[in-house]
């Protein structure tokens, strides 16, 4: 089993009403290396038992050879992780952290086409691979990020990942507001995630393989889905929040 190590937070910036970005050095590390796609363990001071102290959060960032991460978490009502990261953490903040951890990662050689779908702070795996592949100039087959929330005011990196389609060819970001009715700009949509992939896949069926990323009751409904359009289980990976 992987050691605990000290995690700073250094940085944190808002990035929705309820969203913000945690930016976490870990100074006994030098390369804090790391697999597009990994997630990390905090140890928060909300319980007495430690198993109830441990939180899971995907790495939003890239591995670039600093020993600083970034995180993009959603706050809870309910959850005691998120809130004492967003009421009682502040820069300077101490914890313990372990990591990196997961499969959740993508082939090394991109033969297929990939879906990646999401909802909420599920982007942040996402977003880690999207730039790598950019960054590192990584052969690949289409990629199609599809995300999902309630309105457009709750979207995660949404200018960077237009740009990113923009500049990375055969990268394609398609943003869904299920709470929305009137959206004009090219790219995005109302409703749900699993339109588009319906509609991308209706008259091409392509080898593909598919990653989601989020609550429960999308992923479910999105592995019926998706199964229903042909594709196999082991076509399927998930990364399961909450």
């Amino acid at each position: 089993m992987q050691a605990w190590q000290k995690g700073i937070i250094v940085a944190i910036e808002p990035e929705t009403n309820f969203t913000k970005k945690f930016f976490i050095q870990l100074p006994e590390t030098e390369n804090f290396d790391f697999i597009p796609g990994q997630f990390v363990t905090l140890d928060l001071p909300i319980h007495e038992q430690k198993n109830k102290r441990w939180r899971s959060y995907s790495i939003a960032s890239v591995p670039n050879g600093s020993n600083i991460i970034e995180l993009i978490i959603v706050l809870l009502e309910r959850g005691a992780g998120t809130n004492y990261l967003f009421n009682e953490a502040t820069v300077g903040t101490e914890f313990l952290l372990r990591g990196p951890q997961g499969k959740f990662t993508l082939p090394e050689n991109i033969e297929k086409d990939i879906f990646l779908i999401c909802t909420g702070t599920g982007i942040a795996p996402f977003r880690s691979m999207v730039q790598y592949i950019h960054q590192h100039q990584l052969p690949h087959q289409n990629i199609h990020l599809i995300f999902g929330c309630r309105k457009e005011t709750d979207g995660l990196y949404l200018k960077e990942l237009r740009t990113l389609s923009k500049q990375e060819p055969g990268f394609y970001f398609h943003a869904c507001f299920s709470r929305e009715t009137d959206i004009k700009d090219e790219g995005y949509h109302t409703g749900y995630v699993h339109g588009i992939y319906e509609q991308l896949l209706a008259n091409d069926k392509k080898p593909a393989a598919f990653y989601l990323c989020g609550w429960k009751n999308m992923i479910d409904e999105a592995k019926e889905r998706i199964m229903a359009l042909g594709y196999e289980r082991k076509d399927i990976h998930l990364e399961l929040y909450g």
